[in-house]
């Protein structure tokens, strides 16, 4: 793609096009387990309903409002391609581009990380990327990494939104124009639940670093009901069959992959959410989506955590010690739900999270006019 000559516009007040591009593994919104591609459904049918035109680069079967262009045939993940594959999220993006470069869009708006960079400079359309994985320091070598020797070049005029404060202080070089935009919550969507249960959950995708072996260590423990929810990708269907399923009885279930509209009944319905992680978490949308529903969380001390949750607010957010987590799933009751709730409408809803981009949107858009 030769580089864009296309003359710049007069903003005002005026709708924008925007092009979302997502990542193609699975539909938007997901079918299932899908943080990502839940926040770009909610980012793309809020933005439609406030008039913007918005066209939205996704796998196909994705459910929207606004219009679909998708490089594939079916989702990639029913498509037996190997998630270290970058090459049709490559495609995506380049197709995304290539309408920029015919003065199609005002903006566009990445949620592939990294991999987008590679184009932005193609275009004078301004780029706005949202770091939903983690960009956290590492040993390795970036001038034997295309995508870090990259980033590394491009951080200084790179629009970069990071999902949360932890993930911008871990990030692996300093970021000047980068900014922090919370993942919001739909309420209409996860029903507050002012009674809650007598069974303790969690969810994520089935792996160690999500804190699993931890949640069941502490439900052992103090011999209480634990039901086990999410995906289980091919490659940790071994660390399931080996280490978790001996574990599960009556009082520790496996649930399976929850369907979106299965999702608030679960949290609701719960006294609260373990997240005991073993890793920097960027965000953990499924964290706050428990606590919309009133449902209060114990996590460790870990990545986003003490951004999302109000220590003796909203739930327990305390060091990773087994110990330390049966004691604090002994004191949940002394969490007000309704305190939990408010506390996550305070601070993570969808309009919020909208209203940001939205901003954003806007200030670059007349930087370039």
């Amino acid at each position: 793609m030769k580089k864009s000559t296309q003359n710049s516009f007069k903003v005002g007040n005026r709708k924008l096009r925007i092009a979302q591009v997502a990542p193609l593994w699975f539909t938007i919104p997901p079918k299932g387990y899908g943080g990502i591609e839940r926040i770009v459904s909610m980012l793309t049918e809020e933005l439609v309903r406030r008039g913007h035109e918005v066209t939205l680069f996704a796998a196909p079967g994705s459910a929207t409002s606004t219009k679909l262009i998708s490089v594939f045939d079916k989702p990639l993940s029913e498509a037996n391609i190997a998630w270290s594959n970058p090459i049709w999220n490559l495609r995506n993006l380049s197709t995304a581009y290539e309408a920029a470069d015919k003065g199609k869009f005002d903006i566009i708006h990445c949620h592939l990380d990294l991999w987008a960079l590679f184009f932005q400079n193609l275009v004078k359309v301004p780029s706005v990327h949202t770091m939903h994985n983690p960009l956290y320091r590492t040993n390795a070598d970036a001038t034997k990494d295309d995508r870090l020797r990259l980033f590394t070049e491009e951080a200084h005029r790179t629009n970069i939104v990071f999902i949360s404060e932890s993930a911008r202080k871990l990030a692996m070089v300093e970021l000047p124009k980068s900014r922090v935009i919370y993942n919001g919550i739909d309420f209409g969507h996860f029903r507050f639940n002012k009674k809650g249960g007598e069974h303790f959950i969690w969810i994520a995708r089935m792996n160690k670093h999500k804190g699993v072996e931890n949640a069941i260590a502490a439900a052992e423990k103090l011999d209480v009901k634990l039901l086990l929810a999410g995906r289980i990708d091919p490659t940790q269907q071994e660390y399931f069959e080996k280490i978790i399923k001996p574990h599960l009885n009556e009082k520790i279930q496996y649930v399976g992959e929850l369907k979106d509209n299965e999702l608030s009944d679960f949290y609701g319905t719960a006294k609260a959410l373990l997240y005991p992680i073993e890793w920097e978490e960027p965000f953990g949308l499924v964290v706050a989506e428990a606590m919309a529903c009133g449902t209060p969380v114990i996590a460790y001390r870990r990545g986003s955590m003490e951004e999302l949750i109000k220590d003796g607010g909203s739930g327990f957010v305390i060091e990773s010690d087994i110990e330390k987590l049966v004691a604090a799933m002994r004191h949940i009751d002394r969490i007000d739900r309704y305190e939990v709730r408010k506390h996550t409408e305070n601070h993570f809803s969808k309009e919020r999270m909208v209203d940001e981009y939205e901003k954003l949107y806007y200030e670059l858009c007349k930087k370039r006019s």
